[in-house]
This record gives C-alpha cells, sequence and structure tokens, in this order.
C-alpha cells in the first residue's frame, strides 16, 4: 500500500500545474522512427502500465513493429546473419539462466561481450532483444553472451541484478570455452538491461573482480525518481511512457527504499575508477535526463565518456537498424568504443 501510495504522488507530481516541457526534450519522431511507432499501434497493444506481467509479456513489441514494417515495405525480416548462435544455460544464484552466444565470423579468439536485454526487469527476453548482439557481434567483432535474469513480480530487487552478475563472472570464467579472450570482456546494455550493466561495473570494482574494459550503456535507468525533467516532457512518449516505468518499479522494488540503493539509483553510487563508458540517449524518451546525468556524474568522477543523444528517435531505437539509420548509427560508434577499448 505504501508503495502504491509512493508510486501514485510521483505521478502526480508529473501532472502538477507549472510543468513545461524541457527545452529539447520532447520532439517529433523522424519519418523512420514515426514508421514503427505506426506499425506498433497498428497492431493493437493495450497500455502495459493496465495490465498484470502475464498479461503484459504478450503484449506486441518494438521488435513485432519492426518486423512488420519491414513486411510491408518487401524487405526481408530475416534476422542479421552472424557467424553461429548457440543457445545454452549456466548457473545461476536461483537456478539455471538461459544465454545466447553469438559468434562473428572468423577465427578467435575474440574479444567478449555480455549483453543484457531491457523490458523493465519484468517483460521481454532473449528473443526480444535479438537484433541488438547481431548487429554488436558483427561491428564489434566480438562474441556477445546475452543473458536472459529473474523477472519481476515473481522475482524482486536484486534477483535480476544477481543473476547478470553471475553471468558476468561467468563470462570470465569461460571466455576461452567459446572462443573468446578472456583478458578482453566488456558489458553492455538497454535501458533495464544499461543499469545492470553499469552495476556490474561499479560491483566488479567494489569486490575486486575483474574490471569490464568497456560499459556499452544505451538508455540506462540511473534514478528511481519519477520526478527528472524528461519524464515530465516525455510521459506520454512511445514506446516507454513515465507511467509504465511506475509500474515496472512498483513490480520489480519490494519497496521504495530499495529503489534510493545505489545498487538500483546508480546515479547515487561512487562512480570513481570504473572503465571507459558509451553512454547512448533518445530524444523521445523519459530515460533522456538521467542517462545524460549519469554520463556527466561519470566524467566528474574522472571517467572516459563518450556520451551521444540521438534526436528524432524514441526508447528501444538502438535495435532497430533494419529500419532506423539513426541505430545504425549507435551500434557504430558503440563498436567503435568498444574496438578502442578491446585494443588496449
Amino acid at each position: 500500500m505504501r508503495f502504491a501510495r509512493w508510486i501514485l504522488l510521483s505521478m502526480v507530481a508529473l501532472l502538477a500545474p507549472g510543468v513545461v516541457e524541457a527545452q529539447g526534450m520532447s520532439g517529433k519522431p523522424d519519418a523512420q522512427m514515426q514508421a514503427v511507432l505506426d506499425q506498433l499501434q497498428a497492431l493493437g497493444g493495450r497500455p502495459i502500465e493496465t495490465l498484470s506481467a502475464e498479461e503484459a509479456r504478450k503484449q506486441p513489441t518494438p521488435a513485432d513493429a519492426v518486423k512488420a514494417l519491414l513486411k510491408k515495405q518487401g524487405k526481408s525480416t530475416a534476422p542479421e546473419p552472424v557467424g553461429n548462435v548457440t543457445n545454452r544455460s549456466i548457473p545461476g544464484p536461483g537456478g539455471s539462466i538461459p544465454i545466447r552466444i553469438y559468434t562473428p565470423k572468423g577465427n578467435g579468439p575474440f574479444p567478449v561481450v555480455l549483453y543484457i536485454h531491457g523490458g523493465g526487469w519484468v517483460i521481454a527476453d532473449l528473443d526480444v532483444y535479438d537484433s541488438s548482439p547481431r548487429a554488436l557481434a558483427n561491428a564489434a567483432g566480438a562474441v556477445i553472451v546475452s543473458t536472459h535474469y529473474r523477472q519481476a513480480p515473481e522475482h524482486k530487487f536484486p534477483a535480476a541484478h544477481d543473476d547478470t552478475y553471475a553471468a558476468y563472472k561467468w563470462v570470465l570464467a569461460n571466455a576461452a570455452s567459446i572462443q573468446g579472450d578472456p583478458k578482453r570482456v566488456a558489458v553492455a546494455g538497454e535501458s533495464a538491461g544499461a543499469n545492470m550493466a553499469a552495476a556490474i561495473a561499479i560491483r566488479a570494482r567494489d569486490e575486486k573482480v575483474q574490471a569490464p574494459v568497456h560499459q556499452v550503456l544505451v538508455f540506462p535507468v540511473a534514478t528511481a525518481s519519477l520526478n527528472t525533467p524528461s519524464k515530465k516532457a516525455n510521459a506520454q512518449a512511445k514506446p516507454l511512457n513515465t507511467a509504465m516505468l511506475g509500474w515496472f518499479g512498483e513490480k520489480y522494488l519490494p519497496t521504495p527504499a530499495d529503489g534510493e540503493k545505489p545498487t538500483f539509483s546508480i546515479s547515487k553510487a561512487n562512480l570513481r575508477n570504473l572503465p571507459p563508458a558509451t553512454v547512448i540517449s533518445a530524444q523521445i524518451d523519459p530515460l533522456l535526463s538521467e542517462t545524460k546525468d549519469y554520463a556527466d556524474r561519470l566524467k566528474a568522477a574522472g571517467v572516459s565518456v563518450d556520451y551521444r543523444n540521438y534526436d528524432g528517435v524514441t526508447h528501444e531505437f538502438f535495435g532497430m537498424g533494419a529500419a532506423v539509420d539513426k541505430a545504425k548509427q549507435a551500434v557504430a560508434q558503440a563498436a567503435g568504443n568498444l574496438k578502442k577499448s578491446f585494443a588496449r
């Protein structure tokens, strides 16, 4: 009850008189992004924040919208080819964890990236986020280990964080067995996955575990607060709106106090002595403010950061390279920085 009241008060703040759009945060999708959004709307999904977790997991996804658009345009909907794709499971603190290993063409050992998908700790899986690891495997010339994790509300914080950290340690210990180089391991993630990728870098430092050589953070959740400038300006954005963020938080966090912990609100963490970071944001995204703020905080802590905001696109654009050119640009940015860190 206390958590529901916290969510309600946070949402009321978003609608308070005098709230204005933060300059440069809201905007119109470009033509390619709008085409995807139109297809998503045509698929007839219901508002996630009004559903149960089980119902939400059955809703059409942005990945479905991209496939529908490609089909409408007479283009192939086949996934981007890579050298090899293998499904397996690894041991985790709460049972086995499904992973998918994408190996580029050529001869290893390759550098390795642990990739963590989004979905607010509640929805989505390895299939929904199949395009991003494929694109990164080819662009970075790296083995991408895409990991799943226990999801809420069945498994509350920090279950997903613990699973992804376990996956990172598995990659360190087993990189050589998957044609990887255990000395060149990075982390990457989108949205909730980027939050957990950042948390891995922080935890590895604190526990004196081998640090990732780079962290790719694509519109990370960085604070539990629903009262940021972009959560006001982009409160009604698609495919992610601010009400959904409140819904995700209510499902994953046991209490509001857990949301304030630096293991979740990474902007509150000590950010010194962390690996170089690529930080990517989208203009039409409730997470824009905290993404930029986190990049600024990393820089202030002495971390090397390549931050870039992409105008005219929304949350989830990163994996839409088949339909959105700016996704290709963002993947190239991330891959270029990964290669630099792998070469060091």
